[in-house]
């Protein structure tokens, strides 16, 4: 299967599935209750921010109005806190667990130290998001709008891992010409993002939620220079600009206007794929192995609830941005996609990987 019709089948299927109903609920009551959702980054990241606009909203829509509190469990880029989950069963409906990219990437690509099975979970929410990568100031006067006048400084990137969601940046980045060196080992994006407003960082990029909840702040201050987004699929599995960011180019955009860089091929092909995997839906929400029906429909008629607010649009987009949320039996479409790439492009990155970052995966 070619990644465009795999990009074109995925769109088409996930835009039949949001509109889906959720199915009814039993009686299941939380209330007096505590809900846990654990997040496998820092605090400081867009999982944070997602996690957090979220919470009060679910808070206030499911029966019994129970409190829901966000807790963080980083290390090993996320793998920790999945393979955590992995081991816990259903209790009472108060453990949530959400995953990223970051989460997803490692499953995809049998990564040693992957000891969770995303089947085996009940995902009750996922969203989607856009990233953006930006330059700082000295670099970012002298881009215009190609990576020609970049291709001759030495950058140096805070990364969670070459196998995590850090892997759409870094082959971009190589598809450009960029001479980008990754420190490994960050918590998560969002300290990234304090490497790069420390200065021990030259270039960074965040999801949508992390971009608008710091980054922005250093774009307005005149400290960092948007360089491109990863853009957003159309219906017929297209990039296009990001609708969170209409004014920024697309790494498309700027792969066209750079020497050298080819939005077709191999490299193409498989960074679109991941890009798919990676980013219209990127963070989900699930129950663990063993919760029952009922409460499994409580979660999702509650996610129904706060996306049919009225006003849920408007705080939306100021937070997370404008991406579909899916809920009910649109999860299900939607785990598929952020589960499942071609082999030609799994077979490209494994390759990569362990040609420029010594990392072994068969």
């Amino acid at each position: 299967m070619t990644t465009s019709s795999f990009t074109r089948r995925a769109v088409i299927g996930l835009a039949a599935a949001v509109g889906l109903a959720t199915p009814a609920v039993a009686d299941v009551d939380f209330s007096g209750k505590t809900i846990e959702w654990i997040i496998p980054f820092s605090e400081t990241g867009g999982s944070a921010k997602w996690a957090n606009f979220f919470a009060p909203l679910l808070s206030e829509a499911l029966p019994g109005q129970p409190t829901v509190v966000v807790k963080f469990m980083p290390g090993a880029g996320s793998t920790k806190g999945a393979n955590w989950f992995q081991e816990q069963e259903h209790d009472d409906g108060t453990l949530l667990f959400g995953t990223s990219g970051s989460t997803q990437f490692p499953y995809l690509l049998d990564d040693p130290r992957v000891r969770y099975e995303y089947n085996d979970w009940h995902a009750v929410m996922a969203s989607g998001t856009g990233g953006v990568a930006y330059l700082n100031a000295e670099d970012g006067a002298g881009f215009d709008g190609s990576a020609n006048t970049l291709q001759t400084i030495d950058f140096i990137y805070g990364s969670q891992g070459a196998t995590r969601l850090d892997l759409v940046p870094l082959l971009a980045w190589k598809m450009l010409g960029m001479n980008v060196e990754p420190v490994f080992g960050i918590k998560g994006r969002g300290d990234g993002r304090l490497m790069f407003e420390r200065g021990e960082a030259t270039i960074d990029y965040q999801t949508t939620s992390g971009y608008l909840g710091g980054s922005l702040d250093l774009v307005n201050a005149g400290t960092a220079v948007p360089m491109m987004s990863w853009g957003a699929l159309d219906a017929d599995g297209n990039i296009v600009r990001d609708p969170t960011f209409p004014d920024i180019a697309t790494f498309k955009e700027v792969c066209e206007a750079t020497d050298g860089c080819e939005t077709s091929g191999d490299a193409w092909e498989a960074w679109k794929a991941f890009f798919v995997a990676g980013f219209p839906v990127q963070k989900l929400a699930f129950l663990p192995a063993g919760t029952p029906q009922d409460v499994i429909d409580t979660y999702s008629a509650a996610f129904q609830a706060v996306i049919e607010r009225s006003d849920f649009a408007e705080i939306s987009t100021k937070r997370v941005g404008k991406y579909p949320v899916f809920v009910g039996a649109g999860t299900g479409e939607a785990l598929n996609q952020a589960t499942s790439v071609p082999e030609a492009a799994k077979a490209f990155v494994v390759n990569w990987l362990k040609e420029d970052y010594g990392v072994e995966l068969n």
